[in-house]
């Protein structure tokens, strides 16, 4: 079985990075990951991915002309890595036309909340600001929008009367980590299909 190469963008802590990375070495894997980039020097996820064996670099956009340069950067390690699919993970900047393009079809992205409501930051507090009874996250394709892609795949969170932004984070955040590597699974086996803004997944 061939192997998908997955790189991992990220801003943060790495927990869904590192989630990935447990998929990845379980047993019928479809998918290895082979680096994490990071725009942030002090993000944790650097860390967790070299503790990990991963290799690992920062990217910092400061110091690039502009927004085409940084992205020509990244992708030049992308490709160095020789990445089929890329996953971004708590990855706080908006994609540009170079990633797109070059990536075209091969963007993912997770986020806390379920699509379309409550885009962009601070989702969880836009859930419990709104009053919802259920929350969840969302993968889908990333495309030049704020969380705008083709929904892949959803999991719902109850709300609970008691709840604090920390308490349901936590809650959303364990289905995440079940969520995501199981889209890239789906993602190397050939089984979703875009129509549209509609995302089928086939069970062949």
């Amino acid at each position: 079985m061939k192997m998908g190469n997955v790189a991992v963008l990220l801003s943060g802590r790495g927990s869904n990075f590192a989630a990935i990375v447990r998929a990845s070495r379980s047993a019928g894997a479809n998918f290895t990951v082979r680096l994490a980039v990071s725009d942030r020097k002090d993000a944790p996820g650097l860390a967790k991915a070299r503790r990990l064996g991963i290799p690992a670099f920062h990217a910092d956009p400061k110091q690039f002309p502009d927004k085409a340069a940084y992205e020509e950067h990244v992708c030049a390690l992308l490709a160095a890595e020789k990445t089929d699919l890329v996953c971004l993970a708590g990855y706080m900047r908006l994609v540009g036309p170079v990633l797109l393009s070059r990536f075209a079809g091969r963007i993912l992205n997770i986020h806390p909340a379920l699509l379309p409501s409550f885009p962009g930051l601070d989702a969880q507090g836009q859930a419990l600001r709104h009053g919802v009874k259920v929350s969840g996250c969302t993968v889908h394709f990333v495309d030049a929008g704020t969380d705008t892609g083709p929904i892949i795949a959803q999991r719902a969170v109850a709300v609970h009367g008691d709840d604090s932004e920390e308490t349901l984070s936590q809650r959303i955040l364990r289905q995440e980590h079940r969520l995501y590597p199981w889209v890239i699974a789906q993602f190397f086996a050939g089984r979703l299909q875009v129509r549209g803004r509609s995302v089928m997944i086939s069970d062949e």
